[in-house]
């Protein structure tokens, strides 16, 4: 936690700094301003009260602000699992307080005791019309829009096999002549890439063109280690507006404010590069209202 006063009003279960979980024990959330949010999985001695983690993740892969990840505040779920909900930092120059709560995750725990991050069951209530776009080649080198699939507010369930392609991307609130647009893009390094080295694979959020407005403050992309391994490649995107969400086979978190400027920044496209890769499939859900 940082040493400093909090500037702005507290919450009641923001935890500002670490706390165990009461069921999905023995772990560990935390948060500094300087670093985000974060979590630790790790062996508990109740007899010696000694922590010792193997494993830690994040919540956001780069800074706090503008326009990043931060405070998780996590309830356990009664089945051993736990509910967490984030901020969600503005990305824009204002004199006044803009934050924003993240879609609630669950989190849980897979059989190799790695921790996995997903959207509530609850939001599926949310979906309203929908679009299917089935199994399709994605020709390497070549961006392919989606021409029936749009909206600013919409949850998106994408399944794609990489293949040999040394990147595969899933542009959104793309504009018709990709003026404006964020970026989800997976390097594909599950595969030998030399003798030397064997990196793991990285998801990429960039939102480093999404928006066209002088007032927008930049932020430099979210990146995060993935190991795929047989796994296709599978991507629930959440678009509300200025808020892109993606949680990446159930592994990996991230996110951002974008804030685009133009009424046509609605598309969606992919794009292969080096070589071709599969879509198997997409699914598309314009988002209902939380109020409606």
């Amino acid at each position: 936690m940082d040493s400093g006063q909090c500037p702005f009003p507290f919450r009641p279960g923001f935890p500002y700094g670490r706390r165990f979980l009461s069921e999905l024990r023995p772990h560990r959330l935390l948060f500094s301003h300087a670093h985000g949010g974060q979590y630790l999985l790790g062996d508990y001695d109740p007899h010696n009260l000694a922590f010792k983690p193997y494993e830690h993740g994040r919540f956001n892969h780069g800074p706090v602000a503008p326009g990043g990840v931060h405070a998780p505040s996590a309830a356990a779920d009664g089945q051993g699992g736990a509910f967490n909900i984030l901020n969600i930092n503005e990305g824009k120059t204002r004199k006044d307080w803009d934050h924003i709560f993240s879609l609630a995750q669950h989190l849980t725990l897979s059989p190799d005791k790695h921790l996995r991050i997903e959207p509530v069951a609850a939001v599926t209530s949310l979906r309203g019309a929908s679009q299917h776009v089935g199994q399709n080649v994605l020709p390497a080198n070549k961006e392919i829009v989606l021409d029936a699939v749009k909206g600013n507010t919409v949850e998106l369930d994408v399944e794609i096999a990489p293949q040999t392609a040394s990147w595969v991307q899933l542009n959104v609130l793309r504009s018709p002549n990709a003026e404006e647009h964020t970026s989800i893009t997976f390097y594909n390094y599950d595969r030998t890439i030399n003798v030397w080295y064997r990196p793991r694979s990285v998801i990429v959020l960039d939102g480093s063109r999404a928006s066209t407005l002088s007032d927008v403050i930049a932020r430099p992309p979210e990146m995060a280690e993935m190991e795929r391994g047989a796994e296709p490649l599978r991507l629930r995107v959440f678009i509300d507006r200025s808020v892109v969400e993606v949680f990446a086979n159930g592994k990996q978190y991230l996110a951002m404010r974008v804030y685009p400027g133009r009424q046509d920044s609605i598309g969606v496209s992919l794009r292969a590069q080096g070589q071709d890769a599969l879509l198997n499939r997409l699914d598309a859900w314009q988002m209902k209202s939380i109020y409606d």
